[in-house]
């Protein structure tokens, strides 16, 4: 459509018109020149039915800023950046990577073992404490946040958005959805309880801790939206996006080393090089590993799993590339064409970590580079999710060679519409080296 109709253009959902960006230029200009204009969500959606209009993702105005906030300061405070955090997912590395050994190098999907482990970093950030991958309850945790991602991304999803009034009373697998969310915020009701009972406000350990802090210390204000309705919303926003996002794209970093053998041998050799004897990799590491590093975002570019993002709304008038929108109009950044932008990338629908090199094989950013979105509503967890693929991709690869099993010969590299996009189911050999 942005080849006929130019990178700013209308589609127009029924009687609601739906302004899409296209492109590097229109993108940035939108999320970023015009960020605060932009950062709205649209009232009547799946979404905001779903969490009620409460937490992070979803929220507007009032709300959304202080539990954003909220949400950005809790993270730093908890040690996002620093070693504290770091020693956690550094944890989980060694737990995966002692459950692919234990697989002697037989064929195994690794959606699993990697889904509870980026599960139980973020578990550790929110709840204070990680859960045996055997627990049922952990079990039914992951798989709600599955059926989340599968469901919210399929037609019945955008016919909730079409026509609310009518699809709460409409059968279908979207109603499994509220089904999802209702464990998922009485399991953390449970939680609340448990930290209410050991009381660690003057000490607060984790995510919980902090928002009873907060309630305590704003009762008194009018205004404060901060309350348990809005706690169970974040947390759980936290949980969902945190274990979804980073696990999608370590799936599709394996899938591509066993694609591209001769990427895969490259960066171990820049591993073994770099990093001598030393089994774990450090963040910081990133600027001493540049291929590495570069094969990563390339990872994230080429495997990009948001598709074109979440709708943006117009909270006042603004102007884009010269055309004016009306407040409340409905903006969708479509990310997957800044990512593949033939203007910015000189292979864009190739993998190629060249991408993101200079000529003397340094590291280099390209501004074109916006997995996590841009502007005011920018990924709250991007910061923790570059931690956990840096380290938990450079881990598997220090310890393991990737391989295809037996007799498989061709790699399927095409995706799976989800809410994400996500590989087809695959299986490798992880040989220790």
């Amino acid at each position: 459509m942005a080849k006929s109709y130019g990178d700013i253009y209308t589609l127009w959902l029924g009687h609601t018109p739906l302004v899409v960006l296209s492109g590097c230029k229109s993108v940035r200009n939108g999320l970023i020149s015009h960020s605060e204009e932009l950062s709205g969500r649209p009232v009547d959606s799946f979404l905001q039915a779903l969490t009620n209009e409460r937490g992070i993702v979803s929220t507007n105005g009032h709300t959304w800023k202080q539990q954003r906030r909220f949400g950005m300061m809790t993270l730093r405070n908890l040690g996002l950046g620093k070693r504290g955090l770091e020693s956690r997912i550094q944890e989980e590395a060694q737990c995966l990577v002692k459950s692919l050994a234990a697989k002697n190098g037989e064929p195994v999907n690794p959606s699993d073992l990697i889904v509870h482990a980026v599960a139980n970093v973020i578990s550790a950030v929110v709840f204070g404490h990680r859960f045996s991958i055997e627990d049922p309850t952990f079990q039914e945790m992951v798989r709600c946040n599955n059926c989340l991602v599968t469901n919210m991304g399929t037609a019945w999803g955008r016919m909730y958005d079409a026509f609310p009034w009518l699809m709460q009373y409409v059968p279908g697998p979207h109603h499994s959805c509220f089904a999802a969310m209702d464990y998922l915020a009485s399991f953390i009701k449970k939680e609340v309880k448990l930290h209410e009972l050991n009381d660690s406000n003057e000490e607060p350990q984790d995510i919980i801790d902090y928002y009873l802090a907060q309630i305590a210390k704003t009762k008194q204000e009018p205004d404060s939206t901060f309350d348990e309705a809005n706690m169970i919303n974040v947390v759980t926003d936290l949980f969902v996006a945190g274990t979804e996002t980073t696990a999608i794209t370590l799936q599709w970093a394996l899938l591509y080393m066993v694609a591209f053998p001769e990427i895969q041998k490259k960066v171990q050799e820049e591993l073994d090089s770099v990093l001598d004897g030393s089994q774990l990799a450090y963040y910081e590491d990133k600027k001493i590993l540049p291929f590495t590093n570069a094969v990563i975002h390339e990872v994230q570019r080429y495997g990009n799993i948001a598709s074109v993002g979440i709708p943006r709304s117009c909270i006042r008038k603004a102007t884009v590339n010269g055309y004016k929108l009306e407040k409340n109009t409905m903006v969708l950044p479509n990310l997957d064409s800044v990512l593949h932008d033939q203007h910015q990338w000189e292979t864009p629908y190739k993998f190629n970590p060249n991408h993101f090199l200079d000529k003397n094989g340094n590291f280099r950013m390209n501004e074109a580079f916006l997995p996590f979105s841009a502007g005011h509503r920018v990924c709250l967890g991007e910061q923790l999710a570059r931690f956990e693929l840096f380290i938990f991709f450079t881990t598997l690869l220090r310890r393991f060679n990737i391989e295809l099993p037996k007799g498989v010969t061709e790699v399927n590299t095409k995706y799976v519409f989800k809410m994400t996009l996500q590989p087809h189911p695959y299986e490798i050999c992880a040989i220790p080296r």
